[in-house]
């Protein structure tokens, strides 16, 4: 039985000592929107704003623990996933997500670093993809990511996004984001894809400034206003907002 009432988000991810990325960005994200977070630590990164130096990585079964920990403790109205690492974790992730079919789970599929580390085992990505985004109620994968994921060369416009968007979710995900923060153009549009509905566009404009840990801002933000009971197609736009504010500040 859960020993604390006020909504939680349970960050499932790694470290990062820059505290530019990872559970630090999270942390930071869903407390200012005024939720507390659990935590269970999937992997220690030493790391830099420019590398990432070393990785130790935590036993798949410590890492399933943390989650029904902090599951017991408190009372978690939405989970985010960031860094999971390796396939033997994915696969205890997902036991525990089976476990939690009614909290909403938000998978950033991190896959590798700002400055291109592999942050994944190349054979945890079929098992990700098979076992794992399924039981998500968002997968948010940007352009690398959606490439690497359906097999693909780098989408170079919304035609190709859908596309490789439409190819994954047939694999029996409930709804994308494809993030286009990595193409190119004035504007910056994300489009929320599911099976059920038109895809949904999300435009900003670009802007010149460049920042770490976005990715885990978004779907951090996306998690926490969906543990305020908020619609799906809502809770994107208000995080997708935040985090264009949070770019607009730092090229100010």
């Amino acid at each position: 039985m859960a020993l604390n009432r006020d909504p939680h988000v349970l960050v499932v991810g790694g470290s990062d000592s820059s505290g530019g990325a990872g559970i630090a960005r999270d942390i930071e994200t869903i407390s200012s929107i005024g939720l507390r977070t659990c935590l269970a630590v999937t992997a220690v990164t030493v790391q830099t704003h420019g590398a990432v130096k070393d990785i130790l990585r935590l036993q798949p079964g410590l890492v399933a623990d943390q989650m029904r920990a902090a599951l017991q403790a408190n009372e978690v109205a939405a989970i985010k996933i960031g860094m999971l690492a390796t396939a033997p974790t994915i696969a205890a992730v997902a036991a525990v997500l089976s476990e939690n079919p009614r909290i909403p789970a938000i998978l950033d599929p991190v896959l590798a670093s700002s400055s291109g580390r592999p942050l994944v085992e190349p054979n945890a990505v079929d098992l990700m993809k098979r076992d794992l985004m399924p039981l998500c109620r968002l997968v948010a994968p940007n352009l690398i990511e959606l490439a690497v994921l359906t097999g693909s060369d780098l989408a170079v416009n919304d035609e190709d996004m859908l596309r490789q968007g439409r190819r994954l979710l047939a694999a029996g995900l409930r709804a994308l984001l494809l993030k286009g923060g990595h193409a190119a153009g004035a504007g910056s549009t994300d489009i929320l894809l599911s099976s059920d509905r038109e895809p949904v566009r999300f435009e900003m404009p670009r802007l010149a400034a460049s920042m770490r840990g976005t990715g885990c801002m978004l779907a951090s933000a996306i998690a926490a206003h969906l543990a305020e009971a908020k619609s799906l197609e809502d809770s994107v736009r208000e995080a997708k907002q935040r985090v264009f504010e949070k770019l607009r500040q730092a090229s100010a």
